[in-house]
């Protein structure tokens, strides 16, 4: 099992490179970080979360600062979008972004993805929330197509253009690993379509009975096996710091656990990692 952490990390809490360099001197495998470009101020899309919004969803930092900063610090930490909002970027712009990032940091980038829940934010960026898991899907293919092809070319519905350089090309081979988020359960559907890992949110309704998230896992590794997918790893997104829950996500055969890293100043961050680390040193 891998252990890392995901963050929305912001200009209220721990820098990024004291977080970065925290993270690999208690053992963590990997930091995550999320992203918001902006949060309307007037929307009727409901926070996924309940309750009320958290101000740390309006004031993240870009992801790839974050990470660019935290790499350079660090010799082993896996950096990764913890999503990457791929509805809110052009494709073309973050190919290089996360090759970028792959090439700095030395191989260590993992490019998750996601389309986005706040409708009215996805709108201010030109795009039709309704489409918006069709045009994931195409921007995460020609992203593919620019990592790996000297003459990149991509045709698609909402994607499209001819020939080009487009450089640098990623260190890792064939290109990092596209770890597709979602629960639902067109989210497999998705990571066995273009993903080469998926991103699951930890639910406490899966403590309730090990066997849901057990059989979730179990029809999953099925469905990957006949689509001769072989083992594509999980992680498991927003764990808590709880023994019980660690256990129950071990034993279901997740690959990596992210407990979720609240926004706080330094020093009450790091004794939150402290907490974090006694449940796997």
């Amino acid at each position: 099992m891998k252990f890392g952490v995901s963050a929305l990390v912001t200009d209220e809490g721990i820098a990024p490179a004291r977080l970065g360099q925290a993270l690999e001197e208690r053992g963590f495998e990997s930091l995550f970080a999320g992203e918001h470009s902006h949060i309307p101020v007037k929307r009727e899309t409901p926070w996924p979360g309940g309750g009320e919004l958290g101000r740390d969803l309006y004031r993240t930092l870009d992801p790839f600062v974050v990470l660019t900063a935290a790499a350079a610090v660090t010799e082993r930490l896996l950096v990764g979008g913890g999503v990457f909002q791929v509805t809110q970027r052009d494709p073309l712009t973050l190919a290089k972004e996360i090759a970028s990032l792959d090439l700095v940091s030395g191989g260590r980038a993992v490019a998750g993805v996601g389309a986005g829940w706040n409708r009215e934010e996805i709108r201010n960026h030109g795009v039709e929330p309704r489409t918006r898991m069709a045009l994931l899907r195409e921007r995460v293919l020609a992203m593919k197509a620019l990592w790996t092809q000297e003459q990149a070319e991509f045709h698609g519905d909402f994607v499209s253009f001819d020939p080009v350089f487009s450089w640098p090309k990623p260190v890792q081979r064939p290109h990092p690993p596209v770890m597709v988020g979602g629960n639902h359960p067109a989210a497999v559907d998705r990571v066995l379509d273009f993903g080469d890992e998926w991103g699951l949110i930890w639910l406490p309704m899966m403590l309730e009975g090990e066997a849901s998230l057990g059989d979730l896992m179990s029809d999953f590794r099925r469905r990957a096996d006949e689509r001769g997918r072989g083992h594509i790893p999980v992680t498991a997104y927003q764990v808590p710091v709880d023994a019980r829950a660690v256990e129950s996500i071990t034993a279901a055969g997740v690959d990596r656990i992210l407990f979720t890293l609240d926004t706080e100043p330094e020093a009450e961050t790091l004794r939150g990692l402290d907490a974090m680390a006694k449940l796997f040193g």
